[in-house]
């Protein structure tokens, strides 16, 4: 990789004493990244959205996926998104932390509220929203589908939240030991799917949620400074890999997990992912100047304030339309890539936007959380609220908001960290 990325320059100036961020930080808004985001989460939602087969026979929802058709797996090496997503919020990370001047703890503050706030609308009508539809006669079982699944796509703040706590101290060690971080971590996801796959002991891939996507966050620090090269050769190299892995490992070609495969490359992610992610990100960054000359300023605009809403909402609008078109009036989504498949599509994808345009008019507000009042913060502070944030949403991500105790007390937890990032007055 350090034919990829330059060697840390000696910085005209000494960094900041909180930690080492960019020299150089673009001005102003990068549209790159704006764009990365926007498209990343815009791709996210459509295939979570054409993906479904879906039927009903009465009493259960079965749930299948049309990506497992076999040889459509190549497709996920480019609609599995979240390698760019991470690596956007690397950079958008970097670059805000190296304009911020207010410190390390109140940059955290900011960033913590931005994340958990859109939450508090989400639990305050899917904790409540089981029992009602229950106590109406909603079948128990396609229910607890949706309210599992509206859950567990939180899995993406859980993680992205540890890469926004370590960013402090991820820059900080980037202007110290460069290319060595990235490498680093991805030696770390080498050995963690080594004794994965020979012990056969699973559950030690969840390392890997560490090691894989902070690797691609850890790589937007470079870019936020101009200095990823020779994305080419990024591209390659990381497709290439992934390719040598795919044929020759114990992966699967699918980036998304599929039903009854042994292996996921996703949940956990493991070695696959992160190649495919440096492809990814290779590939993106050589077709950048291309993308920001795209007339995309006033969808860009409109977007960014949205995304956040967008992620959350999106799976409790399939399941609004599936429980009227499958589970109500028992239409099955027809086999993929079908006749009728093609026919019905549009009609489908229409039902979903019917219903997301007022989600997004009503909840959007929340992307924007009140303003910190002046006054002091400190890092134990953040560091509690972090943890109290962190659990809450781990909690949601592995039990969704079926009904239970387990869904409140998630929420009463994030609501403590939200209380906990509030500064301390002057006097």
């Amino acid at each position: 990789m350090t034919v990829l990325l330059d060697r840390p320059a000696a910085p005209a100036a000494p960094p900041r004493p909180s930690a080492g961020a960019p020299a150089s930080p673009p001005k102003g808004r990068d549209p790159f990244v704006d764009l990365l985001r926007v498209l990343g989460m815009a791709l996210i939602v459509f295939q979570h959205w054409t993906i479904p087969v879906l039927s009903y026979d009465g009493a259960r929802l079965t749930t299948g996926n049309a990506l497992a058709t076999p040889g459509v797996w190549v497709v996920t090496w480019l609609s599995q998104v979240m390698p760019l997503v991470f690596f956007a919020g690397g950079a958008a990370n970097a670059i805000g932390f190296a304009r911020s001047r207010e410190g390390t703890p109140r940059w955290l503050a900011v960033r913590l509220r931005r994340l958990a706030w859109p939450l508090l609308p989400l639990a305050a009508v899917w904790i409540p929203l089981p029992q009602v539809l229950l106590t109406l006669g909603v079948p128990e079982q396609p229910l607890r589908v949706g309210a599992q699944l509206t859950g567990q796509l939180l899995w993406f703040l859980a993680v992205y939240l540890i890469a926004v706590v370590v960013t402090p101290y991820a820059l900080r060690l980037h202007a110290r030991f460069g290319v060595a971080v990235p490498a680093a971590l991805a030696a770390g996801a080498v050995l963690t799917d080594v004794v994965r796959f020979t012990t056969g002991i699973d559950a030690l891939g969840y390392l890997n949620v560490v090691f894989v996507w902070l690797a691609v966050h850890q790589l937007g620090f470079f870019y936020a400074e101009g200095r990823l090269r020779r994305p080419w050769a990024l591209a390659a190299g990381g497709f290439g890999a992934a390719a040598l892995l795919v044929a020759f490992g114990p992966y699967p070609g699918s980036m998304i997990g599929l039903p009854g495969a042994e292996v996921s490359n996703m949940a956990p992610p493991t070695l696959a992912m992160l190649a495919v992610g440096l492809g990814q990100i290779g590939l993106a960054v050589l077709l950048r100047p291309v993308l920001v000359r795209l007339p995309l300023g006033r969808l860009l605009g409109w977007a960014s304030p949205r995304i956040m809403t967008v992620y959350l909402w999106h799976m409790p609008a399939l399941f609004a339309v599936t429980g009227v078109v499958v589970v109500l009036l028992r239409v099955d989504t027809p086999a993929p890539g079908g006749t009728f498949w093609l026919a019905g599509w549009p009609l489908w994808f229409g039902l979903l936007c019917l219903v997301m345009w007022p989600l997004t008019r009503i909840f959007a507000r929340f992307e924007t959380p009140p303003a910190l009042p002046y006054g002091t913060a400190g890092m134990r502070a953040m560091t509690a609220a972090a943890a109290l944030i962190g659990a809450g949403v781990l909690t949601l991500t592995c039990v969704g908001f079926a009904p239970g105790p387990w869904a409140f007390l998630a929420m009463l937890a994030i609501l403590g960290g939200l209380l906990v990032t509030v500064p301390r007055t002057r006097s």
